[in-house]
C-alpha cells in the first residue's frame, strides 16, 4: 500500500539553522544582490517552505544540501530566487510619475531629441514584476502617440523572477487590480472575461505586443542592451540592495541612458551621496546630465 509522503511532514515545526540561514542569505546576495538580514529569517523560512513542499523534503538542512549540490545550482537556483524576491506592483502606481512623463518628459524628448520621430523612443521597465508597470507605460505612450503623428516607441520589461514574467506575458489580472485604470483606458485596452472568467480582465493583444519581456539579473555584467535608452523606470528596486550594490547598479543604468534622458525611481528611494551623472528634476525623477 502506498502512503502519501506528505503525511510525515511537520514543516512548520522546522526552522532554518543559523548555519543554513547564513548559507542561504549569502547565496541570495551573491546571486542577485538582495540582502537578507537576520530580521528577515522568518520571511525566508516561509518562502522556502514552498520549495521544500515542491521537492517533498522534510527539513531545511535537506534542502540546503540539495541546493548547494551541482544539480541544485543548475536546476533549483532560479526557482529559489523566484520565491524569495518581492513582487509588489499596481497599474498606475505612483501616478504622478505618469503625469510627469506625459506632460514634461515626453514633450522634451520629442522636441529636443526628436525621440519617437527620427527613431523609436526606447523605454525600459526594470523590475517589472507581473507586468502592471510596463502595460501602464504602453497605455500612456499609446495615448501620447495619438496626438503626435509618427510617434513610435518600444518597451522592454525585465525581472529576475520567471514566475512573475509568465504572469506578465499572459496579461491577465483580477478585476480589482485594474481599478486604478481610468474607465476610457479600460474600454480601449482591457478585455473583460466571460462566464467563469468574469472577475478577470486581459490586456488586449495590440497592447501586449508593444512590450517585450525577458529575465534579467541586475548583477549580470552585460544587460544585453545594445542601444541607448530614453526612459528607465526602476522603482522600488534598489531598496533591497546595500549601498555599494545600489551605486554599481545605478551607474550601469545611467550608462544605458542617452544624455538628457530620464530615470524614474520609487518615492522611498534616494540617489543622495551616490555620485551619479543624474540630476533630480522632480520628486524621484532624475535626468542624465
Amino acid at each position: 500500500m502506498m502512503v502519501n509522503k506528505t503525511v510525515k511532514f511537520d514543516l512548520f515545526s522546522n526552522h532554518i539553522s543559523e548555519q543554513d540561514f547564513q548559507l542561504f542569505s549569502n547565496l541570495i546576495y551573491d546571486s542577485c544582490g538582495i540582502k537578507m538580514p537576520p530580521h528577515k529569517r522568518t520571511m525566508l523560512e516561509s518562502r522556502l517552505r514552498k520549495r521544500l513542499r515542491f521537492h517533498g523534503m522534510n527539513s531545511f538542512e535537506e534542502y540546503s544540501k540539495y541546493l548547494f549540490s551541482d544539480e541544485g545550482m543548475k536546476n533549483e537556483l532560479v526557482s529559489m530566487i523566484d520565491v524569495v524576491t518581492t513582487n509588489k506592483t499596481d497599474f498606475f502606481r505612483e501616478s504622478a510619475h505618469f503625469d510627469f512623463l506625459t506632460e514634461v518628459a515626453l514633450p522634451q524628448l520629442v522636441e529636443t531629441r526628436r525621440a519617437g520621430l527620427d527613431r523609436p523612443l526606447r523605454v525600459w521597465s526594470a523590475g517589472c514584476s507581473s507586468g502592471e508597470e510596463p502595460y501602464t507605460l504602453a497605455m500612456v505612450l499609446s495615448e501620447f502617440a495619438e496626438n503626435v503623428p509618427g510617434f513610435r516607441f518600444s518597451i522592454m520589461a525585465t525581472d529576475i523572477s520567471t514566475l512573475v514574467l509568465e504572469k506578465a506575458r499572459l496579461g491577465i489580472y483580477p478585476l480589482d487590480k485594474v481599478e486604478p485604470v481610468a474607465l476610457e483606458l479600460k474600454k480601449k485596452y482591457l478585455l473583460r472575461g466571460k462566464g467563469d472568467q468574469d472577475k478577470r480582465v486581459r490586456v488586449v493583444p495590440e497592447l501586449r505586443s508593444l512590450v517585450s519581456f525577458r529575465r534579467l539579473n541586475f548583477l549580470d555584467d552585460n544587460f544585453g542592451i545594445n542601444e541607448p535608452l530614453d526612459i528607465i523606470f526602476c522603482r522600488n528596486v534598489i531598496i533591497y540592495f546595500d549601498q555599494p550594490t545600489q551605486k554599481k547598479l545605478l551607474s550601469k543604468l545611467a550608462g544605458h541612458l542617452r544624455s538628457g534622458s530620464f530615470i524614474f525611481m520609487g518615492h522611498s528611494e534616494t540617489l543622495n551621496g551616490l555620485d551619479l551623472p543624474l540630476a533630480q528634476v522632480s520628486p524621484s525623477v532624475y535626468r542624465k546630465n
